[in-house]
């Protein structure tokens, strides 16, 4: 404020030095040039104090802006500083989860090259199972074949043999069937010559083995 009121004051005396004054001067009349003098001296006088008067409100204008806008300064500065210090943190966190990141992207990237060749092995051994199943199954269904083939020979083999066995079996029942004919007649002409003999049986003896001797079972036979 003083160095402003002193500058103030400089550039007012510069003003007035730079003022040029004519007085016409009448020889007749008496001034009184004292006076004069007084009153401009006062004009001066009351022309400067009310310029230090506006120099000091101004300046004091001027300090308490300066001084707000530095308690602002000064507000938005330790804003600025907890931000900063909470973006330095925030930074810090972001860097290590970066850090964490980029270490799990590793491990993964390694996994899936395990889990890759894992997989390519998997695939190469499924493949030759793969190709050992197709070979098994061919030849199941080669041994399938064979096996249809064989129990085709053994079926006709079996319905020749049973054709076979039934031929036989109506023959032996044919030959069984003539062969029981002749037997009963003969059983029954046996059963009944004796009875005709019993009545001659006290004549003669030789009949009944003559008659007994005429039907010989073997002959019969």
């Amino acid at each position: 404020m003083r160095t402003i009121y002193e500058q103030e004051m400089k550039d007012l005396a510069a003003q007035v030095k730079d003022v040029s004054v004519t007085v016409g001067m009448d020889s007749r009349c008496h001034i009184d040039l004292s006076g004069i003098v007084e009153e401009v001296k006062a004009q001066y006088d009351a022309i400067a104090a009310r310029s230090l008067e506006e120099a000091e409100a101004y300046s004091r204008s001027q300090l308490e802006e300066q001084a707000a806008r530095s308690a602002e300064f000064g507000n938005s500065l330790q804003s600025s500083r907890c931000e900063i210090a909470d973006l330095n943190v925030r930074i810090q966190k972001l860097r290590s989860q970066i850090l964490s990141v980029k270490s799990h992207c590793l491990k993964l990237e390694e996994n899936i090259k395990a889990a890759e060749e894992q997989g390519e092995l998997a695939f190469q051994d499924a493949k030759a199972k793969l190709a050992q199943l197709e070979g098994a199954l061919q030849q199941a269904k080669q041994d399938m074949a064979r096996q249809l083939r064989e129990y085709q020979e053994l079926m006709n083999t079996k319905l020749a043999l049973d054709i076979e066995i039934a031929t036989y079996r109506k023959l032996v029942e044919g030959e069984e069937s003539r062969m029981d004919l002749p037997s009963a007649t003969v059983v029954s002409a046996v059963q009944s010559r004796p009875r005709v003999g019993e009545s001659t049986c006290p004549k003669t003896h030789g009949g009944e083995a003559q008659g007994t001797g005429d039907h010989d079972p073997k002959g019969i036979v």
